[in-house]
């Protein structure tokens, strides 16, 4: 009965690990991408008229 106990949680540990890591990628990937997308938008910002 432990054993099985101990597989379950070792199992559940590393998946909750690899989404970890996973989501970190995704929130550091999409933080870049909106600070270059910031960047471009505030150099044309003059090119720009409503």
């Amino acid at each position: 009965m432990n054993e099985k106990t101990y597989k379950t949680l070792t199992a559940a540990g590393a998946g909750n690990i690899a989404i970890g890591i996973v989501m970190l990628v995704t929130g550091v990937t999409c933080g870049v991408l909106t600070i270059i997308n910031g960047a471009k938008m505030l150099k044309r910002k003059s090119d720009i008229i409503f």
